[in-house]
């Protein structure tokens, strides 16, 4: 039989031959395919052949033969599979196209690439991949001698690119084994750092599609935002054209912003906010000093819009830029001088507030005339006991003197009958004098009044001088006003102002009306162009401008008690100290007992290597088996030897544990090994608890976020990293594998400190370590070296869902199909248990838990241990209990990180006797913590996990398939003690699909507190630090996490706000923390924290399926129309009240009465109390506040307007605009009555979504009004379904957006304000700066706050000016 020649022919045989070429990539591929070769071609090919070789020497039949292909590629002993067979096995596998190569011809020889295709069976459409390139430093690897070696590492390097997850490699030829492990690994690195971690997906076409999606989406934005910018500007130029020609903007351009909200703000409320704001505002705290031409860009730019030039020079005199200085010209300008745009719609000044006393408005409308604020013309009336002639007086003296007069002193009397019984002839001799000379423009009132029509030359209206005579004249100047048609108040204050002033200068003690009529006609045109200093014309009136630092920025520098420097000396007092303690210890008989137990560990063998590998290296992995001991003695090894060298002293060993947990379990541990207790030489450090002694405390296990918030406070530089250290020899991290947020985060600053410490040891430790990536990651910066401890596990017998359905004999029935996966999920004989499988569906079915926990428990009998269930979170642990615990022989506990450290203690201990231990837990058992008497574990194969999309801003926590690290590791728990089993309620196929190892939390959660804990580390540029990551997050999810920052108030730019500090500081979801601050701001701090609980817990009420209509109705009682979050608040506040004076039973009644669940409500009870001590370990609060209540933060619990508008604030960007319909009117016999719109005609819109829909849960779903005049409302939670739905919702008012929003820009055509950059309301320019600026105010104490956590924020006037803000919506009332 003939011998089959070879699959593909040689490139370009049958063709002529092509010229040599001077470029590597020359685009000349020949496609080889899979197909059989036509024997047509074939003869061809050998023809051509036999002629190109022409009169050549036939072969030598003696020579050696040339080697096969597998020879070639995988040498002469290979006997496995080939790259090229592989890739295509591989590829027939994932039901993809055939592959393809592209081959061209090189200086270097042959050069080869792959092209995958996928065909959608649904379309029908072909997807063709680029090829797979390499870039061009690597370009020198992918160059053979011969086209089949080319091919085939081609085909290694497409398999590299789709498989790099799995251990392919060990089935490649040597050659090609070797460059997946060292140059394809390190390529993939350098990849993945770059952010190109998307090449290396297991389905490369779904990931192509993701990105094509992601571009055309940000292509999409940015030409909307471009389309937007163009309607925009074409807006802004027809209504600067209008606004030219008719003084305004034209009603058609302001149609779309008639439907938004409208902010209005009450003469008493204004009153009072122009009051703070003058007295504790401040401008220009930075001290920035504008250019000349700067200072006059500005002054063209606001002069265009309408402000006078004077006023512009003197804000420019306070102000460090152009924004601000707008903001002064609004707020000090008076109202009748400001341009018509600033003023809101159908303004008119002088327009009188409501009164009973018609006579003390007369009054006040008279002394008002003159220039004077009513409010101040009221206030000074009452200081005068209602006497008009005394409140002149007193106007006009505090307006001229203010810096000197006491408007309080004894005044002289002014009353008609005074004044009339005084000498009065100089004045009637004046009056007939001045009757003479000016006729007809002189008229008197009467005995004590006079006025002169002044005669100015140029006057666009006329002028009319009015004198009150004064009880001492002319020892003294006449009390004077000028009333002129439209001239502004301050400018007549200011011609008063001079007037008094020249004649004081030069008058006094003679008549001088004249004199002073004939001055003003020569000179009121010149005040008028050039009234003075706005500041010295109001500065009598109340609240005079005090400059302020309030706010500006503070830089705390977390300066604690000073660090002690490492020092390695030798045989110091306290080292010798500490070895003579030891050896005493190590001759007890308890401690010779415990020895003898530690060297039954495998990592006891490994001690003398473990000591001198962390000795000679910076960084030392350790990678070990469940139940070798690395977690509980390597950092004994460590400590132990310092002792022993005499250098005890220096030894500070800090260990990180992912969980409390652990922390704690770890800590106890390791305290009774040593025959100690916690809190001397061991000690632990955790959220709200902490055991440990400086000096005293040689190892320290801490929660990652612990060790983490140590650095935060530590300054604002890389110095100030080192120095929060410098009293620390070596840091642990375990559990590195699980690469969550605070171990990536911790791994980037550890590695800064490695490059400033030499002598600083970092040991990394886990059961399941990739270490060759650790390795890669630190090699940079640091000597590196591995350890591996075999594990100590006894053997696990692996039993899956067909054999526990035979065990239990368990039957689904038909009700469930599996529609999340249309292949059979078990390729068994029984078609009985394949039936079951199927029917059991994706879901969690709790009745087979229970009854493989009853087979298991018959299986033991009475032999003693526990069985371990993993379950994917709290909700599903609560419905296991409640499955297990009708079953009489077990104690059933649950474990998961949401209870207190003594709750989660209670899982440790032996099962009382005659019960049998079961345990059902969260993913907190996998690693760290080991529970001795577990014998069975029962895996679900589940765990919850957070994914997030950064395009929309849309997390998601979803319930999927663990990784098979994970799975390990559980399994590993059942082997601890004896030979366990592992019940696997999932099929092998389940498995298989399973991922290697879980993608790292850092590309999949949100990053605003990873990005503000940077950030206020004093890392200026964030993007920059986090893509120093293993794993770098994607830059679009880094940008979004500091614009969002930006909106919540965190950060001002670059620089950190004090409220930014203040939630670096408490550890819990930014939301929570910004709700906490501003609870204990404002006065409602219980209230806050509780809310916060419910959020970081959930809703304690319980929506049975048949019953939901019901649970709503009675969870919308507690607080009608108020939303969700302060139904559940009021529900919590009841059962804490009812459950200090009632039973437990009658407490499980009203409970199941009220739809609410027991367990729930006590998780709130047990959060609310790990925040309180969060917050008093940060400062924020008294180191007594849980002994005894403080009154100031905590009078305003009550207060719903309050409670929604802080919730509010606190979710900000999370807010949604409510769009109501046009109004309908219904005729009524007293006239037309407005209608309550339909629930389906409102609709609501976010700013990444549009339009999004309340979710039925919730107590507003199906609401026709909201509460207060709401005009937003704020979310918790969006998810995306059919719909995308808002959850956890609170409707709020303008001024809570305006108090707690985005920035506050002011819309210079005169529509109204926009908050955030997208809330539109109506609203008067001034009202948009008073409100901007209290918010600088209100920052400004939080700084305070921070210099002094004692300072008590509840009683400060800004803070009271702010609620009532929110409560009354502005207004006066």
């Amino acid at each position: 039989m003939p011998r089959k020649g070879p699959k593909a022919a040689a490139p370009g045989a049958s063709k002529k031959a092509p010229g040599p070429s001077n470029n590597d990539d020359d685009g000349s591929y020949i496609v080889f395919g899979n197909g059989t070769s036509d024997p047509k071609k074939k003869k061809a090919v050998a023809a051509s052949t036999s002629q190109a070789s022409g009169d050549a020497a036939p072969p030598d039949e003696n020579a050696p033969k040339k080697p096969d292909t597998r020879q070639l590629i995988g040498g002469a002993s290979w006997t496995g599979k080939l790259p090229v067979n592989m890739l295509s096995e591989h590829c027939q596998k994932q039901k993809w196209g055939k592959p393809e190569y592209t081959m061209s011809k090189t200086t270097q020889g042959f050069s080869s690439m792959v092209i995958l295709r996928n065909k959608n069976p649904k379309t029908q459409e072909t997807m063709t991949l680029p090829p797979f390139k390499l870039p061009p430093s690597f370009k020198d690897i992918a160059s053979y001698p011969s086209a089949v070696e080319a091919r085939h590492f081609a085909a290694t390097y497409a398999l590299f690119r789709v498989s790099s997850m799995k251990n392919i490699h060990l089935m490649l030829p040597p050659l090609y084994k070797d460059i997946w492990k060292n140059q394809f690994q390190e390529l993939k690195t350098e990849d993945v750092c770059a952010g190109k971690g998307w090449m290396y997906a297991a389905d490369p076409f779904t990931a192509q599609i993701e990105r094509d999606e992601a571009r055309a989406l940000m292509e999409k934005q940015r030409l909307e935002r471009e389309k937007q910018k163009a309607k925009e500007t074409e807006q802004n130029v027809g209504l600067a054209f209008n606004n030219a020609n008719n003084g305004g903007p034209s009603r058609t351009a302001k149609t779309h912003w008639t439907k938004t909200p409208k902010v209005e703000m009450g003469k008493r409320m204004r009153a009072s906010v122009e009051d703070v704001v003058r007295r504790c505002g401040s401008w220009n705290p930075h001290g920035i000093c504008l250019t000349v031409n700067q200072q006059k860009a500005i002054a063209d730019s606001l002069g265009g819009l309408g402000f006078r030039p004077s006023h512009v020079e003197e804000a420019l005199g306070e102000c460090g830029n152009r924004d601000e200085t707008l903001e002064w010209l609004l707020i000090h300008v008076p109202e009748d001088d400001l341009p018509r745009w600033c003023l809101p719609e159908n303004y008119a000044a002088g327009v009188s507030m409501a009164s009973g006393n018609l006579k003390r408005e007369g009054t006040i409308q008279r002394l008002a005339s003159a220039g004077y604020s009513s409010q101040l013309c009221a206030s000074i009336l009452d200081e005068s006991d209602g006497s008009e002639y005394r409140a002149a007086e007193a106007l006009q003296r505090r307006l001229v003197n203010a810096a000197s007069v006491d408007c309080q002193m004894q005044q002289p009397d002014l009353s008609p009958h005074s004044l009339h019984s005084s000498k009065n002839s100089v004045w009637s001799e004046e009056m007939s004098t001045l009757e003479a000379i000016y006729d007809s423009r002189f008229s008197a009132d009467s005995s004590n009044t006079c006025q002169v029509v002044l005669q100015v030359e140029n006057a666009p209206y006329p002028f009319t001088l009015h004198v009150l005579r004064s009880s001492t004249y002319p020892a003294e100047p006449p009390i004077l006003w000028v009333s002129a048609q439209t001239l502004p108040a301050y400018i007549r204050l200011s011609i008063i102002r001079r007037a008094v002033e020249r004649m004081q200068v030069d008058m006094l003690g003679q008549p001088m009306i004249f004199n002073l009529a004939d001055w003003l006609e020569s000179e009121i045109m010149g005040i008028v162009e050039r009234p003075g200093r706005l500041r010295d014309v109001t500065a009598g009136a109340p609240g005079v401008p005090v400059k302020s630092n309030l706010t500006a920025r503070v830089r705390q520098h977390y300066s604690k008690t000073p660090a002690r420097t490492l020092g390695q000396q030798v045989g110091t007092p306290r080292s010798l100290e500490m070895l003579e303690q030891w050896t005493t210890r190590h001759r007890s008989i308890q401690q010779q007992r415990i020895l003898s137990k530690r060297k039954l560990l495998p990592a006891w063998k490994l001690q003398d290597t473990i000591v001198s590998t962390v000795a000679a290296n910076q960084v030392t992995i350790i990678s070990g088996e469940t139940g070798s001991g690395k977690s509980t003695q390597a950092v004994q090894f460590i400590l132990d030897d310092m002792i022993q060298r005499e250098v005890g002293e220096a030894a500070n060993i800090i260990c990180t544990q992912p969980r409390r947990i652990s922390a704690l379990g770890l800590a106890e541990r390791v305290s009774e090994e040593r025959c100690s207790i916690v809190g001397s030489e061991i000690g632990y450090a955790i959220r709200g608890e902490s055991r440990q002694k400086p000096g005293t405390t040689k190892i320290t296990f801490v929660t990652t976020g612990v060790l983490l918030r140590r650095l935060q406070a530590s300054g604002e530089s890389t110095d100030d990293l080192v120095a929060a250290l410098a009293d620390v020899s070596h840091v642990v991290v375990d559990e590195v594998h699980e690469r969550n947020l605070d171990i990536d985060f911790l791994l980037i600053v550890l590695r800064v400190l490695l490059d400033k410490r030499k002598d600083f040891k970092l040991i990394l430790m886990s059961a399941t370590l990739d270490a060759g990536v650790f390795e890669a990651y630190f090699k940079s910066s640091a000597s590196v070296a591995k350890i591996e401890i075999q594990g100590r596990t006894h053997p696990v017998e692996d039993i899956y869902l067909d054999d526990v359905l035979r065990l239990t004999g368990f039957n689904a029935g038909q009700g469930i199909q599996n529609i999340d996966d249309k292949e059979p999920t078990w390729d068994g004989e029984d078609p009985s248990i394949a039936k079951t499988i199927q029917n059991l569906g994706m879901r969690i079915n709790y009745d087979l838990i229970a009854s493989t926990v009853q087979a298991i428990d018959a299986e033991l009998k009475s032999s003693e241990g526990g069985i371990l269930i993993f379950l994917p979170g709290t909700l599903e642990i609560k419905k296991t209990l409640d499955a297990v615990g009708c079953l009489p022989s077990i104690h059933a506990l649950p474990l998961h990180a949401s209870l207190t450290p003594a709750e989660q203690r209670r899982v440790f201990p032996p099962a009382p006797k005659g019960k049998r231990k079961v345990i059902a837990a969260t993913n907190v058992a996998e690693t760290s913590i080991t529970i001795e008497d577990i014998v069975a574990v029962i895996d679900l194969g589940k765990v919850k996990e957070t994914s997030f999309d950064p395009s929309d801003n849309m997390v998601k926590l979803e319930e999927v398939w663990a990784s098979r690290a994970a799975c390990k590791q559980r399994r590993g728990r059942a082997g601890r003690v004896q030979a366990g089993k592992c019940y696997k309620l999932f099929t092998r196929k389940a498995e298989a699909k399973m991922a290697e190892r879980p993608e790292p939390e850092i590309r999949r959660v949100p990053l605003e507190q990873l990005c503000l804990s940077v950030r206020a580390m004093g890392i200026r540029d964030v993007p920059a630090f986090l893509a120093r990551a293993l794993t770098p997050p994607e830059n679009m999810a880094v940008a979004g996490a500091l614009e969002i920052l930006r909106r919540m108030g965190a950060l001002d730019g670059d620089e950190l706000t004090a409220l930014g500090r203040h939630l670096s500081l408490i550890p819990a979801d930014l939301r929570c923390g910004k709700l906490m601050v501003y609870g204990a701001t404002f006065g409602c701090l219980e209230a806050s924290v509780t809310i916060a609980a419910i959020l970081t817990v959930r809703s304690p009420f319980v929506s049975p399926q048949n019953k939901r209509d019901e649970s709503k109705m009675v969870r919308a009682a507690f607080a009608p129309d108020q939303g969700d979050l302060l139904c559940d608040l009021r529900a919590y506040e009841r059962w804490t009240e009812m459950s200090n004076t009632t039973s437990f039973r009658d407490m499980k009644v009203w409970c199941d009465e009220n739809y609410l669940s027991g367990q729930t409500l006590r998780d709130i009870s047990s959060n609310r109390t790990q925040y309180f001590s969060s917050l008093t370990h940060a400062g924020f609060l008294p180191a007594d506040y849980g002994k005894e209540m403080t009154q100031s933060l905590n009078q305003h619990n009550a207060n719903n307007a309050l409670l929604r508008a802080l919730v509010a604030g606190s979710f900000n960007p999370q807010l949604a605009r409510i769009d109501f319909p046009d109004q309908k009117f219904a005729p009524s016999m007293s006239g037309a009555v407005a209608l309550d719109p339909e629930a389906r005609t409102i609709k609501f819109f976010n700013q990444e979504n549009g339009r999004v829909f309340v979710h039925p849960g919730s107590t507003l779903f199906g609401s026709q009004t909201f509460t207060g005049g709401s005009a937003y409302l704020s979310y918790f939670h969006k998810m995306n379904t059919t719909k995308v739905f808002i959850r956890e919702l609170t409707p709020f008012n303008v001024y809570t957006a305006m108090l707690f929003s985005g920035p506050i820009a002011i819309d210079t055509l005169g529509r109204g304000l926009v908050v955030d950059g997208w809330l539109r309301t109506r609203g008067w320019a001034r009202i948009g700066v008073l409100v901007s600026r209290l918010r600088l105010i209100l920052d400004g104490l939080l700084a305070r706050k921070i210099d002094n956590p004692e300072f008590d924020l509840g009683n400060e006037e800004v803070v009271d000016v702010v609620r009532r803000l929110i409560e009354k919506d502005g207004l006066d009332q």
